[in-house]
């Protein structure tokens, strides 16, 4: 739970720290918000594999099932990140980085759950550990 915490932590600065950039350099807030998601998705997928889940996939061939998987969860709270970043920005009137880092709260929360439960499960990782 420590390593997922700090590289949540990691991919939510990927996440933010990108975001700023994009939109320090004028980048509309939607495609700013896009960019920065799809960065730390892909961040997040290399440090959790690698490192919190300690997932033992060999070949980039074994990467592809976990991956989908990985895609397919994070596509849903990217949909939650989209949705929530604009309402908290344009309708609820926050700042731009308070709209995002609250959204990454809950992101933050529902992605463990996911990759924990759905995506780099102990059964995978047992059974891949038992074989020669």
């Amino acid at each position: 739970m420590i390593r997922y915490i700090f590289f949540g932590g990691c991919t939510t600065l990927v996440n933010l720290i990108s975001f700023t950039v994009l939109r320090y350099v004028g980048v509309n807030l939607n495609l700013a918000n896009f960019i920065s998601i799809v960065l730390a998705i892909l961040f997040a997928y290399i440090v959790n594999s690698k490192y919190v889940f300690e997932d033992s996939c060999e070949t980039l061939r074994d990467h592809i099932r976990p991956f989908i998987r990985f895609i397919g969860a994070r596509i849903v709270t990217m949909i939650i990140e989209m949705i929530g970043v604009p309402f908290l920005v344009e309708t609820v009137g926050l700042p731009d980085l308070a709209g995002k880092i609250l959204t990454n709260i809950i992101v933050l929360i529902l992605n463990y759950v996911f990759s924990r439960f759905f995506v780099f499960t102990s059964r995978d990782r047992k059974k891949r550990n038992d074989e020669p």
